[in-house]
C-alpha cells in the first residue's frame, strides 16, 4: 500500500513538473539587448524558461496553460540590492526595538516579503537586519512562505557609536558594550571576527557602516567610521568567506576607503566627489543610489515627532541631496546597481526609484538593465536571473502599459511569476 502511495505521489509530481506555461507576450523587454521586442511567446517547464519563440504559438497538450499578455508588455522579474525586511518606518520604529519579540519581526517580515514580490521583485538584497532576515530567506527557498529570492547580509557590521551600533540612543545601563558577535568591531581582529561570525550566522553578503547614517540615533551622519586597516580586514576575511560587501556611505572619505579596500557596492554615496567618482570606475565599484529612501526622509522629517530629535538635522541635509550625486556619478560613467533601501519608506513602493532614476537622466532602459542584468551580475546569478532567455530561472512580470513609454506603469504590476509559480495575475 506504501508503495502505491509512493508511485501515485510520484506520478502527480511528474505530471505537474510536465505542464507547460505559454506567455504570448504583446511586447517583451530584451534586457540583454536593450530592446523592445513584439509577439513572443514565452514557454516555461517547471522552474524555468524552456524557450522564446517568435509569434503567439499555441500549445500541443490539453493539459498546458496559455496566458494572454497580447495587450501587456512582459519583462525579467527585478531586483532590488538593498532593502530591509524586518524594518519598516513608522513613527514608533525605534520603540518597537524594545517592545517586538523576534516573532514578532518574522511576522511582519513574511508580511513584507510578500509585499515586495507583489509588486514586481522577485529577488532582492537585504542589508541589514537582527537575523531574522536569514530565516525568512530560508523558509522562503523551502517554500513555507511566499515572497522573493532573498540574499542577506544578516547583521551589518559598525563600530561603536557608528551607524550599526544597535545600541545608539539606549540610556546608559542598557547600552552594555557590543562587540563583534553584536556586528560591533574596533580593531582590525574585531572586524575579520564580526564576518566570520555572519558567515556562521548564515550571511550571504557582508554589509559595513562606512560613514554616519541618517537614521542611527547619533549626531553624525557622514563621518568615516572604521580606518582603512579595519575595512581591509573586513573585504580580505569576506572573500575568503566567499562572500562580497556592501557599504553604506554618505560621507566622502569614508568611500574612498571603503573603495580602496575592495568593496563591491557603495549604498547611498551622498557626498561623493569627482575625484571619488574616480575611484569607482576605477575599481569597478558600483553605486547603489537609493533615492526614494534618500526622498522619503526628507519628506518624513517635516513631520512633527516622526523621528527623535538627532535625526531630523540629519534628514534634511543629506536626503535631498542623494538623487544630484547619482546623476552626476551616471554622467561620469560610475558604474550603477539598482536598489532602493525599502523599510526606510514604504516596502511595496520600490519601483518609484525607476521614475526617479530616469529624472535624473538615467534612459529607463537603462535603469531596468541594472535592475535585472546589473543586479544578476552582482549576485553572481548573471546565468539564471535578470533576462528572459532558455535555461533561465522562471522569474517574469507584466505591466499594463510599455515602461519604456510610460514610465508610471511600473507602479502597477499586474502579473508575477517566480521559480514557474504564478503569485499575481489580474
Amino acid at each position: 500500500m506504501k508503495k502505491q502511495f509512493l508511485f501515485l505521489a510520484l506520478l502527480a509530481t511528474s505530471l505537474l513538473v510536465a505542464q507547460e506555461t505559454y506567455i504570448h507576450c504583446g511586447k517583451l523587454i530584451d534586457t540583454r539587448n536593450g530592446k523592445v521586442l513584439t509577439n513572443k511567446t514565452i514557454i516555461v517547464l517547471g522552474n524555468s524558461i524552456k524557450s522564446v519563440e517568435d509569434g503567439f504559438v499555441n500549445p500541443t497538450t490539453s493539459d498546458a496553460q496559455v496566458l494572454d499578455f497580447s495587450k501587456k508588455t512582459v519583462l525579467p522579474g527585478w531586483i532590488d540590492m538593498h532593502v530591509h525586511v524586518e524594518f519598516e518606518s513608522s513613527p514608533s520604529t525605534y520603540l518597537e526595538g524594545f517592545t517586538l519579540n523576534d516573532a514578532d519581526v518574522a511576522y511582519d517580515a513574511e508580511a513584507i516579503g510578500l509585499r515586495t514580490l507583489m509588486a514586481g521583485f522577485t529577488t532582492v538584497r537585504d542589508l541589514g537586519g537582527s537575523g531574522v532576515n536569514v530565516s525568512l530567506r530560508n523558509a522562503i527557498n523551502s517554500k513555507k512562505v511566499i515572497g522573493p529570492r532573498i540574499f542577506t547580509a544578516e547583521k551589518a557590521i559598525g563600530s561603536t557609536g557608528g551607524h550599526a551600533d544597535p545600541t545608539n540612543g539606549y540610556r546608559k545601563d542598557l547600552m552594555g558594550n557590543p562587540g563583534p558577535k553584536e556586528g560591533v568591531v574596533n580593531s582590525v581582529d574585531d572586524a575579520k571576527q564580526a564576518v566570520r561570525q555572519r558567515y556562521k550566522n548564515g550571511a550571504d553578503w557582508i554589509k559595513i557602516t562606512a560613514t554616519g547614517g541618517v537614521l542611527s540615533v547619533a549626531k553624525s551622519g557622514t563621518n568615516s567610521q572604521f580606518t582603512q586597516e579595519e575595512m581591509d580586514a573586513i573585504v580580505s576575511t569576506a572573500k575568503d568567506y566567499g562572500m562580497k560587501v556592501a557599504a553604506h556611505a554618505h560621507g566622502d572619505d569614508g568611500m574612498q576607503r571603503a573603495i580602496k579596500a575592495g568593496v563591491k557596492t557603495i549604498e547611498h554615496g551622498t557626498e561623493m566627489s569627482d575625484a571619488t567618482m574616480d575611484l569607482m570606475i576605477k575599481y569597478n565599484t558600483y553605486l547603489v543610489p537609493t533615492i526614494t529612501a534618500g526622498k522619503s526622509v526628507a519628506e518624513k522629517a517635516l513631520i512633527p515627532n516622526y523621528y527623535p530629535a538627532i535625526i531630523v538635522p540629519k534628514a534634511l541635509a543629506i536626503g535631498p541631496r542623494i538623487q544630484n550625486t547619482f546623476a552626476k556619478a551616471y554622467k561620469k560613467g560610475v558604474p550603477i546597481a539598482f536598489g532602493t533601501d525599502a523599510g526606510v519608506f514604504h516596502h511595496g513602493d520600490n519601483a518609484k526609484e525607476f521614475i526617479y532614476m530616469t529624472e535624473a537622466g538615467m534612459p529607463i532602459m537603462k535603469v531596468i538593465q541594472a535592475a535585472t542584468l546589473t543586479n544578476a551580475m552582482l549576485l553572481d546569478m548573471d546565468k539564471k536571473l535578470g533576462v528572459i532567455e532558455a535555461g533561465y530561472l522562471a522569474d517574469i512580470i507584466a505591466t499594463d502599459a510599455d515602461p519604456t513609454q510610460d514610465i508610471n506603469t511600473v507602479l502597477n504590476v499586474t502579473f508575477v511569476m517566480r521559480d514557474g509559480v504564478v503569485y499575481k495575475n489580474k
